[in-house]
């Protein structure tokens, strides 16, 4: 396969929509959980593992499955792991009690990591001169999923029980699995490493690769900014001056669209070698962004604009991080990818643990203060790393 003549437009559409999707299966509970507790009579607490269950599934998939990726062909592991993804959600949406439920859920977080096989494998078919485009494409996909796998879900569930979201989900999957297999070409790494070699080498890298453990630093942070604001969002919006119903505040997540498209913008400026100054651009807005949010306890209109600063920052940072990692070592990218993603949504776990109990005792004016805290943080390590590499320091 010839670097960059495998991946046509309409593939490059195809293996974005598929990221978007697998990642989305993991959200598409969040506004569902009344819904399900009433129906399978279970309490809010016992519940609420579901997210939890989904979560850690996903980061598991991310350090023990994504690996794979170098040792295995590429085409059969993306068809396998998101048809394993809609049988979770199938299993999910046929569940007749909560400890069924939470088993589907846990192996469709688990198997959607199939999205960071599907992003080095675009930034290896891509040319050179395009390699950031694809994976700021993919990027896209992947946040946009996030941000409207909720709304998605709440929409779908009007219109009958909340089981037909996993229903409509499992299908939209294994028609993307068919088409990925059809359209993929088929590809397998030379590596003839064991598993558990595989493994241990995620964790070596980390100690031999300063750029790996410096992206993954500021990824971590950049996602626990991205928690930090999007976890007590709807304790916001549903207190005065605001009290919008549970609907409206879904729809908000539109507003971070703007954010995900960003990613074009970024991995082009990747591919201009702009990787450093997108990296600072970024940083510096991830901490001004605290600005309208601050005010945006009051006013709607600083809160938008807050969330577009945000989120575009966050993917801009985001994308640039994933251009300098898969630079790194070509042959390693799959590895290189999981250590680094492992990384990053620990800091989204860590950021939404960490929003629950600062809003709980300190409102959102604690939540501000904790977010320009880590950007401050984040722009200090980062700023330093870009003003060694630019003098030879």
């Amino acid at each position: 396969m010839a670097g960059g003549r495998a991946l046509s437009p309409f593939l490059l559409w195809l293996m974005t929509i598929a990221t978007g999707a697998a990642v989305a299966s993991n959200y598409y509970p969040q506004p569902l959980l009344d819904s399900i507790a009433a129906d399978l009579g279970v309490s809010y607490a016992a519940v609420g593992i579901i997210v939890t269950v989904s979560q850690v599934g996903y980061g598991v998939g991310l350090m023990f499955l994504v690996p794979l990726g170098d040792k295995f062909e590429k085409r059969g592991l993306i068809v396998l792991m998101m048809a394993l993804t809609a049988a979770g959600l199938l299993i999910s949406g046929l569940a007749p009690s909560l400890p069924w439920l939470l088993l589907g859920t846990a192996m469709t977080g688990l198997f959607s990591a199939v999205t960071q096989v599907l992003v080095p494998f675009a930034a290896l078919m891509a040319p050179v001169n395009a390699k950031g485009r694809a994976v700021g494409m993919l990027m896209s996909g992947l946040l946009i999923g996030i941000l409207l796998g909720r709304t998605v879900s709440g929409g779908l569930s009007s219109l009958g029980s909340w089981r037909i979201v996993y229903f409509v989900a499992a299908a939209v999957l294994i028609l993307l699995a068919v088409m990925l297999w059809r359209s993929l070409p088929t590809h397998r790494s030379e590596t003839r490493i064991i598993y558990n070699e595989l493994i241990g080498s995620v964790v070596q890298l980390f100690r031999t690769e300063p750029v790996l453990r410096l992206r993954a630093l500021l990824g971590f942070l950049s996602f626990v900014l991205f928690a930090l604001f999007w976890t007590p969002l709807a304790f916001l919006l549903s207190q005065p001056p605001y009290q919008y119903t549970e609907a409206v505040i879904g729809l908000f997540g539109l507003a971070g669209i703007a954010g995900a498209l960003a990613a074009n913008w970024a991995g082009r400026m990747t591919d201009r070698g702009k990787n450093r100054e997108a990296t600072l651009i970024s940083l510096i807005l991830l901490l001004v962004a605290w600005l309208p949010l601050g005010l945006g306890k009051t006013s709607l209109t600083a809160l938008i604009i807050g969330v577009v600063v945000l989120d575009l920052a966050a993917q801009l940072l985001h994308v640039s991080n994933m251009g300098a990692v898969m630079r790194i070592n070509p042959e390693l990218r799959n590895r290189l990818n999981s250590g680094y993603m492992t990384v990053y949504f620990l800091g989204g776990a860590s950021g939404s643990f960490a929003a629950a109990t600062i809003y709980q005792y300190f409102g959102w004016n604690g939540i501000v203060a904790a977010g320009v805290l880590v950007a401050s943080v984040g722009l200090v390590f980062g700023g330093q790393a870009v003003y060694r590499a630019r003098t030879g320091g």
